[in-house]
C-alpha cells in the first residue's frame, strides 16, 4: 500500500462521509483530526473509537482522533477536508477564515451550493480564504462501502496537478484508486446536480413508472448537467467520468442514497420535513434543486428535470404530474 505524503489531516464535518473519509485516511497511516461541531458527539466517537450515529459498527483506527475544537483540529495540519453540508459552509468558512491554516490544502468533499447565490465550494473558499491550494473529491462512493473497505475509484480535481497528486496520495490504497482531472467546475456541478437528479430518479420508482423511466430519467438528467457544465465553462468528457456518469448512476439507482430515499418519501406522500427527519441526515439534494434552477436561468439553459424537482419540492406541483408532464414534453431538436 502506498503511504500518503501528507501526515497530518484535519477532516471538519462527522457525519457518514465525513468519518468515512477520516477512517480511510487514517487507515492509510496519517494523523487525523475529525472535528464535529457537537462536543458531545466528539466525545464518544473517541472514547468508543466508532461514530455509533452515524457508521455503527465501524471501527476507527487508532490515528483518528475527534475533537470539538477547530484551533486543535486543524493545527499544524497539511490538508483540511470540508465536508460539511453546503448549506453551512460559506458561513463557517467565513466566521472561522483566522482559524484556518492558509498553508494548508483544502480539500472539499462535499457537495451543491451556497443558497441563494449557487456559488459552488471552490467559490466559497476563494472568497474567504483567498489563493489557497484547493481540490474537490468525488464519484460513486457510499460512505458505509468506503467505510469498510470496498473497492472504489474517486476522482480528485485540482487546477494544480501537483496538488490532486497529494490528495490521491492520501487517499490511495489496495481498494481505492485515484483518477485526476483539471476540470474542478465540471466535478462540482456534476456532483451537486446529481443529487436533484436522484430526488426525480426516487420520486419516479416511489410512484411505480419503472426501469424504462428511470433510465430515461438519468441519460436525460445527465444532458441537462452537460449543457449547464459546458455553458460554464466545463468539459463535457467530465460528465461521462465518475464524478458524473458514475456518481449519477450510483445515486439514482441505490437505496443506500440519501435523495433517492428523499424521492422515494415524497412519492409515499410525505412532506418535505417528514422526508428529511426521517433520513436523519442532510439532503444535499433540496438546496441543489433551487440553485439549479437558478443557475439555469441565469445561463439561459433548459434544465426540464431539475425544473420539475424544483417545482415539486418549491411550487407544490404534485410529483406524478411532474413526471407525467417530463415523459409527454416535446423533445426539442438537440436532445435526442
Amino acid at each position: 500500500m502506498t503511504q500518503p505524503e501528507h501526515k497530518r489531516i484535519a477532516v471538519l464535518g462527522a457525519g457518514s462521509w465525513g468519518t468515512a473519509l477520516a477512517s480511510l485516511l487514517a487507515a492509510n497511516g496519517a494523523e487525523v483530526r475529525l472535528w464535529a461541531r457537537d462536543c458531545e458527539q466528539a466525545t464518544r466517537i473517541d472514547a468508543d473509537h466508532q461514530n455509533a450515529r452515524y457508521l455503527p459498527g465501524v471501527t476507527l483506527p487508532e490515528g483518528l482522533r475527534a475533537t470539538c475544537d477547530l484551533s486543535r483540529a486543524v493545527e499544524g495540519v497539511e490538508q483540511v477536508w470540508l465536508v460539511l453540508p453546503t448549506k453551512i459552509l460559506g458561513e463557517f468558512l467565513a466566521s472561522h477564515a483566522d482559524t484556518l491554516p492558509r498553508s494548508a490544502i483544502f480539500v472539499s468533499a462535499s457537495k451543491g451550493f451556497e443558497p441563494g447565490s449557487g456559488a459552488r465550494i471552490d467559490e466559497l473558499v476563494e472568497r474567504a480564504l483567498g489563493d489557497v491550494a484547493f481540490a474537490v473529491v468525488s464519484g460513486p462512493t457510499f460512505a458505509i462501502e468506503v467505510a469498510h473497505g470496498k473497492p472504489a475509484a474517486i476522482a480528485v480535481g485540482s487546477r494544480d496537478a501537483a496538488v490532486a497528486e497529494s490528495v490521491a496520495a492520501a487517499l490511495r490504497n489496495d481498494h481505492i484508486r485515484c483518477y485526476p482531472n483539471d476540470d474542478v467546475i465540471g466535478i462540482e456541478l456534476a456532483g451537486g446536480l446529481k443529487n436533484v437528479l436522484a430526488i426525480a430518479a426516487g420520486v419516479s420508482d416511489g410512484l411505480g413508472f419503472g426501469a424504462n423511466t428511470r433510465a430515461a430519467l438519468i441519460t436525460r438528467g445527465l444532458a441537462e448537467i452537460m449543457r449547464l457544465g459546458e455553458a460554464m465553462g466545463a468539459r463535457p468528457e467530465t460528465f461521462f467520468g465518475l464524478a458524473g456518469l458514475g456518481d449519477l448512476v450510483l445515486t439514482c439507482t441505490d437505496d443506500h442514497s440519501r435523495n433517492r430515499q428523499f424521492g422515494l418519501r415524497l412519492a409515499r406522500g410525505e412532506t418535505m420535513d417528514e422526508a428529511v427527519a426521517a433520513i436523519g441526515q442532510a439532503v444535499e439534494g433540496i438546496g441543489a434543486a433551487r440553485e439549479g434552477h437558478r443557475l439555469a436561468q441565469a445561463s439561459g439553459q433548459e434544465m426540464p428535470i431539475t425544473e420539475a424537482v424544483y417545482r415539486v419540492l418549491f411550487e407544490g406541483l404534485p410529483a406524478r404530474q411532474a413526471v407525467t408532464e417530463l415523459l409527454s414534453r416535446e423533445p426539442r431538436s438537440h436532445e435526442a
